[in-house]
């Protein structure tokens, strides 16, 4: 068995979650709702306050598809119900960060301001150096705050660019004059 796929999600108060034609899940929570079509083959339960995923036998694809499936469903009931956030670090002399509405505004030593508009559902807010991503899609934020880090990577001599706030740079030792 799965050791994440045969682990059932635990619907907490307040979230509903609703199986249609074509195992079509609908989460709904406090902070909104989430739709996604998944895998067919799994068969997708609620019972007595869980969501219970079982798959029909035991080809590699399937046990790829049940741990897969499980995860997806508890991503959206957390998304739901606590919301996901993802906080980024603008490093380097000059380089700034601003919002303006929806529009983020990066000033990364270009010769131009390189702007994003957020995506619908996803909200980003900037402190200072520090850039916070959030919404209830577990993936539509992580695609964002990658797509932000994407405009300045990190460099390993002096830590310039954008990195996540829990990401570690392995920094490298500069030029030696000679001798």
């Amino acid at each position: 068995m799965s050791r994440i796929g045969r682990l059932p999600v635990a619907i907490p108060a307040g979230v509903e979650v609703k199986i249609a034609e074509g195992n079509v899940v609908t989460v709904k929570g406090p902070k909104g709702t989430l739709e996604r079509a998944l895998p067919i083959e799994m068969e997708i339960k609620v019972e007595d306050g869980h969501v219970v995923v079982t798959r029909p036998n035991d080809l590699k694809k399937m046990k790829a598809l049940h741990g897969l499936t499980r995860s997806l469903i508890h991503n959206m009931v957390i998304g739901v119900s606590e919301g996901y956030k993802k906080v980024l670090e603008v490093n380097g002399v000059g380089y700034r960060a601003a919002k303006q509405g929806n529009k983020l505004t990066l000033n990364l030593g270009y010769s131009h301001p390189v702007e994003m508009i957020d995506p619908e559902g996803i909200e980003s807010a900037v402190d200072g150096n520090k850039i916070t991503v959030s919404g209830i899609s577990k993936e539509k934020v992580g695609q964002y705050a990658a797509e932000i880090r994407d405009k300045r990577r990190p460099e390993p001599y002096k830590g310039k660019g954008i990195k996540y706030a829990d990401e570690v740079i392995r920094r490298k030792v500069g030029k030696t004059g000679k001798k």
